[in-house]
């Protein structure tokens, strides 16, 4: 790696904190107790830096082909990439999944893929321009880690907390990035500035048919007005209980605040990972939401709000977290079905065919933890077995590494653009953390686990942080 003793690097960028943290340390802390160094931070931050680290194996969240440059810059560093699939709980057929989160430009950068379950190992061995060498290993994903019992303790201080300042409340989750982003790039359309153009397809909507797109927009904005109405309506018809809007990390929450402030016991609040919220709630409403799949592993009530209903996206799409919810296909139904919760009549409907279902989609929810079965192949790759990480030639690193920087001062111009932009962006996604609160955090699994005694963390540069073991100091 960067010498012949030292120990390996594992680099973790970290897309949206509230969602992706908590777990990316789980995975970081194991990596240091088995003798790796660790750097992990905000995913822009680690693209910044990325010319100035050490060489190592970094680990993406996900192979679009808006990543096709970095993943080329990345391998030109001489680092080595491998990945898991972010999103692989709720997605779209197959045909359209390939087109909009694979891409044959990204995925041969790649040398290992972590799957989720088998049916993510099957959807991603599926796709046509996958290497035929490419090896899929069915490890779990970390994030199922945390719905765990024994990770449960971690969350114990927050579950309190939310308790004490909420009380009694409904967890009413929101997932509608594509018709109300929280900039315009991330939608699944972006308006037309020029009159009579149509809008062209946005971040989320790259790389999907015309048609489904548009129809999915359709379904959202419909789904987004029931939220809306439905909201008052539960006020009135819970009454003494709170309602609490969670929205996406992506979305504009501007629209709940307003709607909140019409209300007397409604609040809009994103903070911290969902399990504690979860854990706290009496009950999640949703529609087509992963938090559904976090709910049933946690056993917490969730019910499915289908109002609006096409089996196009309700189930061709968001069938996952829909299937493993009550469903409510009226306002009526639903405010029966959480009465029945808060009364005590109705818990949330754990069956041994959903729990085939969930199965399917997500292993290691006993046995070793997804990140030991991760790092298992990590270590056999790297580190017990005498791998290599790419062979670059000087040249070519030297190239790269002015590419990088180049790219990264492009970026953080853009970043700074006047109105809502990236940067905007990046802080609605990424809050300011220090090294103080991510040791802390370290230190809570710590004492879940009876682990991590030994793990250090200290600040590497902005957004970002060095996780090693106590004694290992003196690396950069």
């Amino acid at each position: 790696m960067s010498g012949a003793s030292a120990p390996p690097v594992l680099i973790i960028p970290v897309e949206t904190q509230v969602r992706e943290l908590d777990a990316k340390l789980l995975l970081a802390c194991c990596a240091v107790e088995r003798g790796w160094r660790v750097i992990l931070g905000s995913r822009a931050y680690v693209h910044f830096a990325m010319a100035d680290m050490p060489r190592g194996v970094y680990l993406a969240k996900s192979m679009r082909g808006m990543s096709n440059l970095m993943f080329r810059l990345i391998r030109d560093l001489g680092h080595d990439i491998v990945a898991w699939e972010e999103e692989a709980l709720v997605h779209p057929p197959a045909e359209i999944f390939y087109s909009v989160r694979l891409s044959p430009g990204t995925v041969p950068y790649v040398s290992h893929l972590f799957a989720w379950g088998e049916e993510n190992r099957a959807l991603l061995a599926g796709y046509r321009h996958m290497p035929r060498e490419m090896p899929i290993h069915l490890t779990g994903n970390p994030r199922g880690d945390m719905l765990r019992p024994e990770l449960r303790r971690y969350f114990d201080e927050e579950v309190a907390e939310l308790r004490r300042e909420h009380g009694e409340f409904v967890l009413v989750n929101t997932n509608f990035t594509d018709v109300n982003p929280f900039i315009p790039a991330v939608g699944l359309f972006v308006p037309s500035k020029i009159p009579g153009r149509p809008a062209r397809l946005g971040q989320t909507g790259l790389g999907l048919p015309r048609d489904f797109a548009e129809g999915l927009g359709a379904h959202k904005r419909r789904l987004i007005e029931d939220f809306l109405g439905m909201v008052p309506a539960l006020e009135k018809a819970l009454p003494g209980v709170k309602i609490i809007v969670r929205p996406h990390p992506s979305e504009n929450h501007g629209v709940y605040h307003d709607l909140a402030r019409r209300c007397s016991r409604v609040a809009v609040i994103h903070r911290g990972n969902v399990v504690p919220w979860l854990l706290a709630c009496r009950a999640l409403v949703h529609n087509g939401c992963t938090t559904a799949v976090e709910s049933y592993a946690l056993g917490v009530p969730a019910v499915a709000y289908l109002k609006t209903f096409d089996p196009r996206f309700d189930v061709d799409f968001q069938g996952l977290p829909n299937s493993l919810s009550l469903e409510a296909r009226s306002l009526e139904e639903l405010t029966g079905r959480l009465q029945a919760i808060l009364r005590g009549e109705q818990a949330a409907e754990i069956t041994p065919e959903k729990d085939r279902l969930i199965d399917h989609y997500i292993t290691a929810r006993q046995g070793p933890l997804a990140a030991e079965r991760i790092l298992d192949v990590l270590d056999a790759a790297y580190r017990l077995e005498g791998g290599a990480l790419p062979a670059v030639g000087p040249l070519q690193r030297r190239t790269a590494a002015g590419l990088t920087r180049l790219k990264a001062a492009l970026t953080k111009l853009n970043m700074r653009r006047p109105g809502p932009n990236r940067g905007s962006y990046h802080a609605h996604r990424w809050p300011t953390i220090g090294p103080d609160h991510v040791a802390g955090r370290v230190q809570r699994l710590g004492a879940a686990l009876g682990r991590f005694g030994r793990v250090r963390v200290r600040g590497r540069g902005e957004h970002l942080f060095d996780l090693f073991a106590e004694g290992d100091e003196g690396w950069t």
